[in-house]
């Protein structure tokens, strides 16, 4: 039960669980609660509508690239993927169905944006400001994601451009680039798939490089009526792609962990895939990475490069020194006009933006907590902030496999975490002993990966203590196993101070 009163300040809605975001986490969250019989929670959503990254992220030519049948829940299988890789505008809906299907909509408060939440100790309770009124609970669980929070680029003069300017996470669909000089700031996940569909209509592309991504090709095809069919009616099937899908990606990991064999392997396909679709010697060598493979993200694509190949196509790879009303100044001492600039620098994935708005006991804010990097016992909860979970936090992305996977650990652990929580009345928190020496066991098991001796910069590290703070540094295998049930070990419980009767 969710239910409202009225004071002379504010209107204060009481419930049992709040949930910050309708993504992915948080709306997989919601729909396991209420498949379990739970109705006393309610989403908190700063938008106008669910599905998280997905719904945000719309710019040209946007798709995962994670495989359709494992980028989905488990519990919400889609027999009709259109494709192996399937697109934006397919994964929203399948987003926005699953909240219809669920029955969810009618817990979500959009418009909601979080501005405080802030633990009361006397009551046992978060409570949570927003913009639209307070909101208490004895369980907060932040679902907000780390790929939600544009980050934009410290490039002296980006305010003084004239022209058209914007995030790829923030596309401006009134923009016509068609005929105009455009130029993509960024080489990333978003940046490969939105340049070549630029390169269709512009009359000159200009892609500035800070440094080389490792492709490889995009082994994507286009189901049949046939293929959907058979899903659609043999259920194992699906299940059994799903399943081999699953440990395909698991497969992966050994490269991670700087295994000759596969090293080799892998870094012979993205050469072998830049040398066939780039004859171009001097081009070639731009596009050749100088880092270990792995040690970023691992992109995949089989227009990009093509992209880069056409005439009106530039890629700039000297740096750039500021930019001014016209265009951009490169340290080379060229200016390249513009009339358009697209930022695809990705997000605010180390420093989480949620986390300035969350403060535990004592009024600490969960920003200051992680000033040195994101750190959680189990990934998932955190000393000093009590009944509180972390979806999608410290040590959750992965180099290689599916969030989802990832997301529906946390699901099972939080679902059993707060269903302990509720049903004996009880504040859980991790002793700050446990809580380090697990962090502690996740940076050694870091050490000999490529990702923090690859010889790379990249947002899977916190840029202040260098720790591997973004991805779990271990098979997707072993989290379940470690992280897939709640248990009260490393825990202090106590008796909530006041019961919260919603």
């Amino acid at each position: 039960m969710n239910v409202s009163t009225t004071h002379a300040e504010a209107s204060v809605t009481r419930t049992s669980v709040l949930i910050i975001g309708s993504g992915f986490s948080g709306l997989g969250m919601a729909v396991s609660l209420k498949r379990e019989g739970r109705h006393d929670f309610i989403v908190l959503e700063r938008a106008t509508d669910v599905g998280g990254t997905w719904r945000d992220n719309t710019y040209p030519g946007a798709a995962c690239d994670i495989q359709s049948h494992l980028y989905s829940y488990s519990f919400k299988p889609n027999p009709r993927w259109s494709r192996v890789y399937a697109p934006q505008p397919e994964i929203l809906d399948y987003l926005r169905r699953t909240a219809q299907d669920e029955k969810i909509l009618e817990h979500v408060q959009f418009g909601a944006s979080v501005e405080r939440a802030s633990w009361d100790e006397t009551r046992g309770l978060w409570v949570v400001q927003t913009t639209r009124g307070v909101f208490e609970a004895p369980v907060l669980i932040s679902a907000a994601g780390h790929l939600s929070d544009p980050s934009y680029p410290d490039i002296p003069g980006i305010a003084k451009f004239k022209g058209q300017v914007f995030h790829s996470a923030k596309w401006d669909h009134s923009c016509d680039w068609a005929g105009k000089r455009v130029g993509v700031i960024g080489t990333g996940a978003s940046a490969i798939q939105i340049v070549p569909q630029l390169a269709r209509t512009a009359s000159h592309l200009t892609v500035f490089q800070r440094s080389a991504p490792y492709v490889i090709p995009r082994r994507d095809h286009v189901y049949s009526d046939a293929e959907q069919g058979m899903f659609e009616r043999f259920p194992e099937a699906m299940q059994e792609l799903r399943d081999e899908l699953f440990w395909g990606n698991e497969s992966r990991f050994p490269q991670r962990r700087q295994v000759p064999a596969f090293i080799e392997m892998v870094r012979g396909m993205a050469s072998s895939h830049l040398q066939a679709q780039v004859p171009d010697e001097a081009l070639r060598k731009k596009l050749t990475p100088h880092y270990a493979i792995g040690c970023k993200r691992i992109l995949i694509s089989n227009d990009y490069y093509p992209a880069l190949m056409q005439p009106h196509v530039q890629l700039e790879t000297s740096g750039i020194e500021c930019i001014d009303e016209t265009g951009v100044l490169l340290k080379s001492g060229e200016k390249v006009e513009l009339d358009l600039l697209v930022v695809a620098t990705g997000f605010e994935a180390t420093e989480l933006p949620i986390a300035e708005s969350i403060h535990g006991a004592g009024g600490q804010s969960l920003a200051h907590k992680w000033k040195d990097g994101g750190h959680a016992f189990a990934c998932t909860t955190v000393s000093g902030f009590p009944n509180f979970f972390f979806m999608l936090g410290p040590n959750t992305g992965l180099g290689a496999g599916s969030m989802i996977f990832m997301i529906e650990t946390q699901i099972n652990y939080i679902r059993e975490g707060a269903g302990y929580v509720l049903g004996h009345g009880v504040v859980v928190e991790p002793d700050a002993r446990a809580e380090q020496d697990y962090t502690d066991s996740i940076q050694q098991r870091s050490q000999g990966t490529v990702w923090v001796s690859g010889g790379c910069s990249s947002w899977y590290l916190h840029p202040g203590s260098g720790k591997l703070t973004a991805l779990w540094p271990d098979f997707m295998s072993q989290f379940r196993k470690e992280n897939g049930a709640f248990r009260t070990e490393g825990y202090s419980v106590r008796p909530a101070m006041a019961a919260v009767q919603p």
